[in-house]
């Protein structure tokens, strides 16, 4: 089982996207699944949206 993190952006809202460190990406509203994604495409990712 991972920890799920949400931006600090979102407060207290139940409606953002989450991530697990090394499983993937979730939304908050449908927890039971998720998107998996590498560290290495996250990584890119991080760097084409900054």
């Amino acid at each position: 089982m991972t920890t799920w993190r949400k931006s600090s952006y979102s407060a207290s809202s139940d409606n953002c996207v989450e991530i697990g460190r090394g499983v993937g990406i979730r939304d908050s509203k449908a927890p039971s699944a998720h998107i998996p994604v590498s560290p290495a495409a996250w990584s890119a990712f991080l760097k084409s949206v900054a």
